[in-house]
């Protein structure tokens, strides 16, 4: 199984990381509204950024790191691998 660490973000800038077993669904529950919180009431939809890992624990610590960095280090992280911040779940099969 490959499990995900991603980074999504809204048009006005809000960033959000989580992690996921299946990324295409996760972020097509996104995009649909169907999580509830967070990135449902900041419109936070399209996939900036995502990595993937073999097993669980490393991607949780993963995740973990990323959340406790400050927005500039997260910023950095996406543009390093997606410099033009495009939604990457464009590449997604239909």
């Amino acid at each position: 199984m490959v499990y995900h660490v991603y980074i999504l973000a809204s048009a006005s800038g809000v960033l959000y990381t989580g992690v996921t077993n299946i990324l295409e669904r996760r972020v097509r529950q996104h995009k649909a509204k169907r999580v509830e919180g967070f990135t449902k009431k900041y419109d936070v939809t399209r996939l900036v950024y995502c990595e993937p890992f073999g097993q669980i624990k490393p991607v949780i610590s993963r995740e973990r790191q990323i959340k406790s960095w400050r927005r500039e280090k997260k910023l950095a992280l996406i543009r390093e691998l997606n410099p033009e911040m495009r939604d990457l779940s464009e590449d997604f099969t239909a």
